[in-house]
């Protein structure tokens, strides 16, 4: 069991930065990948970044590359989303979730593929 916890959603205005933050705890040590996907109101949940746990390999949606940077303190086992000139697009909660199976070729985007998840972490950006 792997057990997620993510803080630093909150309300901003267009144009500011937020650091998402993702604690993992329990068998830490059957990571994979971690990665962060968002569900704005009305909308599927849709993936946004993730990293492999070990060699720090990034994949992005292409809707977010160059505003948005995945990162990971292995010591601490936290996993951060960098988010960069909001928009009011950006408006959803954010989950963090984890990929513990094995036999992937790269870092899985599907949502299938990920065996933990958050509780969620809502971000509002105000125009």
């Amino acid at each position: 069991q792997v057990q997620l916890v993510e803080s630093g959603g909150e309300l901003v205005q267009a144009g500011g930065s937020l650091r998402l933050s993702c604690a993992a705890s329990g068998r830490t040590s059957r990571i994979y990948a971690a990665g962060w996907f968002r569900q704005a109101p009305g909308k599927e949940r849709e993936f946004v970044a993730a990293i492999s746990w070990s060699g720090g390999s990034t994949i992005y949606a292409d809707s977010v590359k160059g505003r948005f940077t995945i990162s990971r303190d292995n010591a601490k086992n936290t996993v951060y989303l960098q988010i960069n000139a909001l928009k009011t697009e950006d408006t959803a909660v954010y989950y963090c979730a984890c990929v513990t199976s094995t036999g992937w070729i790269g870092i899985p985007r599907t949502r299938s593929a990920y065996d933990y998840w958050g509780q969620g972490t809502r971000v509002t950006v105000s125009s």
